[in-house]
């Protein structure tokens, strides 16, 4: 006995450790999320943007670069009365010149392209809270497909043994070979819901796996929460003010006005005058001073903005700042109208909720199995029996299919405010 078991022991050592590896554990909401945040290619991406627009910043804030040039003249290039000296006069003449920027373009340029980033990293959190509204209506799907998936095994399990029952009785003369054939044939139903609350979880799980950018197989792959709903809403006006706080694309939008006075700061400085400084130095320069070989000479070169003033851009700027105003005020708007209109479905359905949570899914179990011991003891029809079955199922479906629609309402509610208000 003692070799067998050794025995047996020696083949389970040899078992890969991977065949032994239990079935991932389901995934929580947080788990979700941060795997989505971590690998999702579009919020990755995002990212990248902000990287971008910092990399803006260093160019904005370069000074021009200075010009250096190198001119030689003063080269004879043929003979003159019978005399040719060609370098003898020759004079070289390096010179430097650099265009020196007033009313403090180079740091308006700057605050311009911060203020740039701002708007990208406030874009980047606006993407995050759509992605997550997907992401969290996937996960609400997931988890309702997965209920009504055990409601389907609940149900055929329930009513394969009122099927056995009801084989019984036949054997025994209490009901009639067509009562029992339709018996029979009402399984056909609850078979086909079992396989569709299947075939719709899998598709639920890919569709999660899609925007976490994993490949993991879908049998593998499960995610776990809870699927219920809480009778307490916070207060309405609470809940817009939360929304005015934290609503990134409302902050985008202020964050595009501010930045649009910059903008036109930067286009009244870019119409002023940008002298020219040069200076440069000349060797054996002067031909009418015999003793001047070595010299220097400096220049200023300033445009006279008679005609370009950047008139047109000044004006596009105004105008923007007056734009932007606009759109700011219409996204104000929209967040208000996104967080009624949410809040108002949360509201309804939580009204539709409360009476199937305290009455009407105890009221559905008791007719089913009230009927059911009655049928089975010759006090109610068939007929009875297989409506109180119907009426059963049908009220359990309509409680997940309500409480995902809370679950989803409440994402869209979180959404609009911009955060979560409703774990």
């Amino acid at each position: 006995m003692k070799n067998q078991f050794r025995k047996y022991l020696a083949l389970f050592a040899l078992i890969p450790s991977s065949a032994l590896a239990q079935t991932p554990a389901p995934l929580s909401w947080e788990q979700v999320r941060q795997r989505f945040e971590q690998d999702n290619p579009t919020l990755l991406a995002g990212k990248l943007g902000i990287d971008e627009s910092k990399a803006q910043e260093i160019t904005a804030f370069l000074r021009p670069n200075p010009t250096f040039s190198l001119t030689a003249d003063g080269t004879q290039i043929a003979p003159h009365n019978s005399v040719w000296r060609p370098l003898a006069g020759t004079y070289e003449t390096p010179a430097i010149s650099y265009l020196h920027e007033r009313r403090h373009k180079r740091e308006l340029r700057l605050e311009s392209a911060q203020k740039a980033t701002g708007i990208a990293v406030s874009g980047q959190a606006d993407l995050t809270r759509t992605l997550l509204f997907a992401l969290r209506t996937a996960f609400v799907q997931t988890l309702q497909e997965k209920a009504i998936f055990e409601l389907a095994k609940e149900n055929l399990a329930y009513y394969d043994h009122v099927l056995d029952v009801n084989r019984e009785r036949y054997k025994a003369g209490g009901i009639a070979q067509v009562d029992l054939d339709r018996l029979e044939l009402q399984r056909v139903t609850y078979e086909s819901d079992l396989q569709t609350a299947e075939e719709s979880l899998e598709t639920a799980k890919i569709q999660l796996l899609m925007l976490l950018n994993d490949r993991t197989p879908v049998d593998q792959f499960d995610v776990t929460g809870p699927f219920d709903f809480s009778r307490q809403l916070t207060p309405l006006d609470e809940v817009r003010q939360a929304a005015l706080d934290n609503r990134p694309d409302l902050k985008v939008a202020l964050q595009s006005v501010d930045k649009a006075k910059t903008d036109h700061r930067l286009a009244v400085a870019n119409g002023s005058t940008d002298p020219t400084l040069s200076a440069w130095y000349t060797h054996n320069s002067s031909n009418n001073n015999p003793f001047g070989i070595n010299t220097l000479g400096a220049s200023v070169s300033i445009p006279l903005r008679i005609f370009d003033r950047n008139q047109g851009e000044k004006l596009r700027t105004q105008l923007d700042i007056d734009r932007s105003e606009k759109l700011m005020e219409a996204t104000r708007a929209q967040v208000f109208a996104d967080v009624d209109s949410a809040y108002a479905t949360v509201d309804s359905t939580l009204i539709l909720l409360q009476p199937y949570k305290d009455k009407y899914l105890q009221q559905a179990s008791r007719v089913r199995d009230t009927i059911a011991f009655s049928y089975e003891h010759g006090a109610a029809s068939l007929l009875d029996f297989l409506n109180a079955q119907a009426e059963y199922r049908s009220v359990q479906v309509n409680y997940l299919n309500l409480v995902a629609s809370y679950l989803n309402a409440a994402s869209q509610l979180n959404q609009a405010v911009g955060r979560e208000v409703i774990q």
